[in-house]
């Protein structure tokens, strides 16, 4: 699965991990440019000693008494020599060394000029025709030593230096960002009923179009839901007054008739007219729902409106309610028409679609959680995720227009809290439930009691 990753910390991690590598490449290239300098210097030491003391040699081994025989040269005090020498004639004969000298060092026969062995960097030079050479030798260990040390004094600034670094480049980062940040929070926390633009200002010119075009969009997306909410209201509240007038008119012509077959299809006639009041009615709920009013300027108490429509229920269908309220009160910021409006399709539709033998359920808590239970068939989780569709029925033989609980999504969705729907009920082996907590209303965290 992928996962996508912010820009501010993809650049961070970026840009961190860049400036380390260019820091490291850099000491890497003044660590081997230092260590070439290094060996010229430490080359130019050797020729430099064995043209110092090869004359010094040479005066010393003429005035022997015997032009034979080796000797090694006195040391003023005990110390270990980074440079060793020895001087040997045209055979290899040794005739003088260094008091640290070790002859396997050096090759048998002498050689002029720079060499290399798997230990040591040798030098040599000749005097007297050729007939007497000096070789001075250096232990590649020292070198190798000195080439460390320098490559730490050039890494130890970079303990410092790369943290401090990066602590600007992440800062540099989230004070340029911080803009971006701003606009991608003010689009995350806006509920989905606000379709007010988006604040521009201060975001970089990378982003201004992304912007211009967001608002564009909601601008757009803003006049085609207000024409859809405006066409279902306006036609709903047109058909209003013209279905009143027809069902009163079929109602007084049902009196009229004697015929029982005329009576049977007028009786028909004015249940399609009731359902079809029902239907402008539940129409305009929906269009109230949808159109953003959902939340008022200041909480209310929402348990004497639960109260009251639960006992208006209770007065048309007896003994179906069962009612639980809290001993406090509820404050929410949900508007109590809306709230009522909430209620009313919830109850209705646990009555229209619950068993008839069993009680509905209809509490709420302290903490603003409202829930409304009824028996019956368990309702499948394919069919359970489509009740929140508008017309959408599971089946069932009851009538309806299929959107109660399509009304109380919009209502919840449109306030900020979110509608819960179980299949079976909370503890319960059949029924179905639907709960959302009141005081999630306008963002709210709980309930003010």
């Amino acid at each position: 699965m992928r996962h996508n990753r912010s820009l501010q910390k993809r650049l961070g991690v970026g840009l961190t991990l860049g400036a380390t590598l260019l820091w490291l490449l850099g000491v890497a290239a003044s660590g081997l440019v230092a260590q070439h300098e290094m060996n010229e210097v430490f080359d130019s030491a050797l020729e430099e000693t064995a043209q110092r003391i090869l004359p010094l040699a040479v005066t010393d081994i003429l005035n022997r008494e015997t032009a034979t025989g080796s000797r090694t040269a006195p040391a003023l005090k005990e110390h270990d020599e980074y440079l060793t020498y020895v001087v040997r004639d045209r055979q290899g004969a040794l005739l003088l060394q260094s008091h640290d000298a070790d002859p396997d060092v050096f090759a048998a026969l002498p050689r002029e000029g720079f060499t290399d062995t798997p230990t040591h960097r040798i030098y040599g030079a000749s005097a007297v025709s050729d007939t007497i050479y000096i070789e001075v030798a250096e232990p590649l260990a020292h070198r190798r030593e000195a080439a460390l040390e320098a490559g730490l004094a050039l890494l130890a600034p970079l303990f410092i230096l790369i943290p401090v670094s990066l602590f600007g480049i992440w800062w540099v980062l989230r004070l340029s960002l911080r803009p971006v940040v701003e606009f991608q929070q003010s689009i995350e926390s806006r509920g989905a009923s606000d379709l007010s633009p988006v604040n521009q200002d201060g975001l970089p010119e990378e982003f201004e179009p992304t912007a211009v075009a967001v608002n564009r969009l909601l601008e757009r997306l803003n006049r085609a839901l207000d024409a859809e909410r405006s066409f279902t209201a306006n036609s709903a509240h047109e058909l209003r007054t013209p279905l009143a007038t027809a069902l009163a008119k079929v109602q007084r012509l049902k009196t009229q008739l004697e015929d029982q077959h005329l009576r049977k299809n007028v009786v028909e006639i004015e249940e399609a007219l009731r359902s079809l009041s029902t239907l402008s009615g539940k129409l305009l709920e929906l269009a109230k729902a949808e159109g953003g009013g959902a939340l008022s300027q200041s909480p209310h108490n929402l348990v004497p409106i639960l109260a009251m429509i639960a006992r208006d229920f209770e007065s048309r269908t007896p003994d179906r309610i069962r009612l639980t309220l809290p001993e406090g009160e509820v404050q929410s910021l949900l508007d109590p028409d809306v709230f009522a409006i909430l209620i009313r399709n919830l109850i209705e539709n646990a009555l229209k679609h619950g068993d008839k033998q069993q009680p509905v359920d209809v509490s709420l808590t302290g903490a603003g959680i409202l829930r409304v239970c009824n028996g019956g068939d368990i309702v499948p989780p394919d069919q359970l995720a489509l009740l929140r569709n508008r017309f959408s029925r599971y089946d069932t033989k009851a009538a309806g227009s299929g959107l109660g609980l399509a009304i109380a999504d919009a209502i919840a969705s449109g306030s900020g809290m979110t509608l819960h729907l179980r299949s079976p009920a909370s503890g319960r082996a059949d029924g179905f439930e639907a709960e959302v907590n009141v005081t999630h209303a306008g963002g709210n965290s709980g309930p003010c009691t």
